[in-house]
């Protein structure tokens, strides 16, 4: 999975205005797996831009896919609470925010990344309030109408893009063949929500379903599809 990015002619060039003296190495760097989207420092994200390093996991069209699901499942104009767990980059949380009246919550274990997304938050001028916290071991003591994750997971066997050992490996690889955030969100969370939003793995689908329906045995549940075809979305409705 998550397969590593061909150079546009558009890349090179923005390369080569960015590392007039070094071009050819940033180049020879790409072509042996350095993601290019760590040396150009962002990336689009729907309608933000979100710089990235090394400390965060780079967003991914699937995960844009996700986001855009959600707004089609929401009344934007509502004073909601969204919150987004995992945050890393920020992306899913400063992109509802700019597309919504929400009030929204990212939550992440790695001070870092939130670091990297109150940066981002700032240069596409929305307030979300970041918090620091550990989702296996911490209670979410609040209350929430729409809650969103894409965690790490990847089992720890499961192949990935040789790019991917230069993001946080902490943001791709979870313990119970991946599934294990999806279970202490799912028991963690206090309420009844509007809607919970997952990004999965494509193999993932039917067991974290019936985690879900252990927890929430009267909600719509139903996985989605990403643009490749593939099982990636699960909605709680």
């Amino acid at each position: 999975m998550f397969n590593q990015r061909t150079l546009t002619d558009l890349d090179k060039k923005l390369l080569q205005e960015k590392f007039p003296t070094t071009y050819e190495e940033q180049i020879k760097r790409v072509e042996n797996g350095y993601p290019i989207q760590y040396l150009l420092g962002d990336v689009s994200f729907l309608n933000v831009q979100i710089k990235v390093n090394e400390s965060v996991l780079i967003p991914r069209f699937e995960t844009e896919y996700l986001v855009e699901k959600v707004l089609n499942r929401v009344e934007k104009n509502q004073k909601l609470k969204c919150l987004d767990l995992c945050t890393g980059s920020g992306c899913i949380a400063i992109a509802i925010a700019k597309n919504t009246n929400f009030f929204c919550t990212g939550i992440d274990i790695s001070i870092p990344a939130l670091e990297v997304a109150k940066e981002n938050a700032k240069l596409n001028s929305v307030v979300v309030e970041f918090k620091q916290m550990d989702i296996l071991k911490d209670e979410i003591e609040e209350k929430y109408d729409i809650i969103v994750a894409n965690p790490p997971y990847i089992g720890f066997q499961e192949p990935v893009d040789n790019s991917t050992r230069y993001e946080p490996q902490m943001a791709l690889f979870a313990e119970e063949n991946g599934l294990i955030f999806y279970r202490k969100i799912l028991e963690n969370i206090k309420n009844t929500p509007k809607l919970i939003a997952f990004e999965i793995g494509e193999m993932q689908g039917i067991a974290i379903k019936n985690l879900a329906i252990q927890r929430f045995p009267n909600a719509h549940i139903s996985i989605k599809k990403d643009l490749a075809g593939k099982d990636r979305y699960l909605f709680i409705e």
